[in-house]
């Protein structure tokens, strides 16, 4: 059964939740999760690409967010390790979990060796990025050289080199098991593919995802708060409890950079509302 956003709102109780600001439905956001809910939030600092990195901590802990994958732009790939590691310690220490960093470009063979020395010392268990197709090889090596995950990221309409999640897992699906996609459900839903439908297909090697909804399915369409566009969640949160899905489903809120938390707060409020429904 798919839902509208009316309905969901008026089933869930959740009427104020559009008009409310952000410190006003953080309790919601903060609620032990429901005994049903299986998956793990998380976020992808990209939302928050005008904060600083002790910003990026607070703003995750008030959403009630335990998982975060870094930005270059929070974790320069340039740090010396020990600043790396004084840097990676202070998110740690705030109780989230550091997952990985990205999305990672890699069109060079130092650039591959750079992402996972970073990757290494930073202490991350996954890398989301983007290697060029003549560089499959020598990922392929180095992630089984250093034990880190490695989740290809699709990018939608104009990308030439991974624009949905099929074009990722035909390039990947014979190298080592540890590589595999980071579908975000935002470009997978403008290149005219249902997000629900290819998580489900592509099941055995769908280890990250960048949630977010659109306002259409094509090219010109763009971002905005989850639950208020085209692309059916609970129909998507359900395919992901159906396949048992393991990995963080973390926000990439692109609207409103330099305001996004009132946006992001709506978003994870409805996502959690419909993971107690689904």
């Amino acid at each position: 059964m798919a839902y509208t956003r009316k309905a969901f709102i008026q089933k869930a109780g959740l009427g104020l939740l559009a008009g409310s600001t952000f410190s006003s439905i953080n309790p919601l956001i903060a609620d032990k999760p429901a005994a049903s809910e299986r998956l793990k939030f998380g976020m992808a600092s990209y939302t928050l690409r005008k904060f600083t990195l002790d910003e990026v901590i607070a703003i995750t802990q008030k959403l009630g967010l335990k998982h975060l994958a870094l930005k270059d732009m929070h974790l320069p790939m340039d740090c010396p390790a020990e600043m790396l590691k004084t840097m990676t310690e202070k998110v740690r220490s705030a109780g989230i979990d550091l997952y990985g960093g990205g999305v990672i470009y890699m069109k060079t063979e130092e650039e591959v060796n750079k992402a996972f020395a970073y990757a290494a010392n930073a202490g991350f268990k996954m890398i989301i990025g983007a290697p060029s197709h003549t560089l499959l090889n020598l990922v392929d090596q180095k992630v089984k050289e250093t034990n880190i995950m490695l989740a290809i990221h699709n990018h939608g309409p104009g990308d030439e080199v991974y624009p949905s999640p099929e074009s990722v897992y035909e390039k990947i699906k014979g190298l080592d098991k540890r590589i595999g996609l980071c579908i975000d459900i935002g470009h997978t839903q403008r290149i005219g593919q249902d997000p629900a439908k290819m998580a489900a297909k592509f099941a055995d090697r769908l280890y990250d995802i960048h949630i977010k909804d659109v306002t259409g399915s094509t090219g010109k369409d763009t971002p905005l708060e989850i639950g208020r566009g085209v692309i059916d969640i609970p129909a998507f949160l359900k395919t992901l409890n159906k396949i048992k899905y393991q990995g963080i489903v973390s926000l990439e809120y692109e609207k409103d950079a330099n305001d996004p938390i009132p946006g992001a707060s709506e978003s994870i409020g409805y996502l959690k509302g419909v993971m107690r429904m689904v």
